[in-house]
């Protein structure tokens, strides 16, 4: 018997001695294990093995925020806030403290952006999804709207070192359910993978339970794809309101004070409204136009269409400010430019 054979025989000993001297064949194998080994070997390789994370790979997907987020103050609007920002209304509450570099800010917010608009095409498509979300960094840096030179591929690290260092502490209500939590805005982040330059090629992030339940619930809302082309944090920040409040109906009526204070800005009221005013000037915000009240210092914002004019002319004779024509005028040019297919 060659060396091997007696190998394999000794290893199967055990084996042997415990079944039936007569089920044994002259081979060495049992009966029964030889047709069990060729039904097994007919079987094909697993090749979609289950993973415990979600791939976000859908090219052009429609933005989505959290409603939560929208509605709430969780980044801030200054680069290197180390504040400890606290934010009551309603019954809620809000603590945001910072990380070593700083609190997240609404620019970093495109990374939640991104991870849930992925998500939410994914669970449309009949898949399943995680909070563990791994992505191309280069597919997160195109969808929303950043360069692809090698500094965009470190602020990006220094983005996710923000998202993972900042901490949150609240009572918000997601899916139904409201709990005191505290959470990081992202639970962790790594990079999986790395070009020959040591460039970030792959990354996994962790999202909060918190924000997971708020996606499974589809308690979202969808973006307009210009969000991302807005370069002010109060600029972002006025648009989710707006999108959040205002919704589907034609118009929505909010004073400076209120507004001040949802949006989280660290600005005094004077300046805050000098900045608003500028914006209402711009029409730079997407899907709406705003008008300012200076009389009742309040800010009206109409939705872009039929309804946001019908709605915009009852308040011009009930003697309130319309929105400039400049405003209106850069509404029907960025139409235009939509219908032609330009950016």
């Amino acid at each position: 018997m060659a060396v091997h054979e007696l190998a394999a025989f000794i290893k199967r000993a055990p084996e042997l001695l415990l079944a039936d001297p007569h089920e044994i064949i002259a081979d060495g194998s049992i009966k029964g294990q030889s047709a069990e080994r060729k039904r097994t070997a007919r079987l094909a390789p697993d090749r979609t093995p289950q993973r415990d994370f979600f791939i976000a790979d859908i090219l052009d997907a429609a933005p989505k925020a959290d409603t939560a987020s929208m509605e709430h103050p969780l980044f801030a609007l200054k680069a290197g806030d180390s504040r400890i920002r606290t934010y009551e209304r309603n019954g809620c509450t809000v603590t945001v403290k910072p990380g070593h570099d700083g609190c997240a800010t609404i620019h970093d917010k495109d990374l939640w952006i991104y991870c849930i608009s992925q998500m939410v095409e994914a669970r449309n498509a009949g898949q399943e999804v995680s909070r563990v979300v791994r992505f191309k960094a280069y597919d997160f840096l195109r969808a929303t709207n950043r360069d692809t030179s090698g500094r965009a591929y470190i602020r990006m690290g220094e983005m996710l070192a923000r998202l993972t260092g900042t901490r949150i502490e609240t009572n918000i209500e997601t899916a139904g359910r409201r709990e005191r939590g505290f959470f990081g805005l992202v639970d962790s982040a790594k990079v999986v993978e790395h070009d020959r330059s040591d460039r970030m090629v792959a990354v996994e992030v962790t999202l909060p339970d918190w924000l997971f339940r708020s996606v499974k619930a589809m308690h979202v809302l969808t973006l307009s794809r210009d969000y991302f082309r807005l370069r002010k944090p109060l600029e972002r920040r006025i648009y989710e309101l707006a999108r959040k409040h205002c919704g589907t109906q034609p118009n929505w009526r909010i004073s400076l004070v209120v507004l001040h204070h949802k949006s989280g800005s660290a600005s005094p009221l004077r300046n805050f409204r000098e900045d608003v005013r500028t914006l209402v000037e711009s029409g730079h915000l997407p899907d709406y136009l705003m008008a300012y009240d200076p009389a009742r210092d309040m800010v009206t914002f109409y939705a872009h269409g039929p309804k946001g004019r019908v709605a915009e002319a009852k308040d011009m004779l009930a003697g309130r400010p319309h929105a400039p024509v400049i405003a209106h005028e850069k509404a029907h040019a960025r139409k235009a430019r939509k219908r032609r297919g330009c950016s």
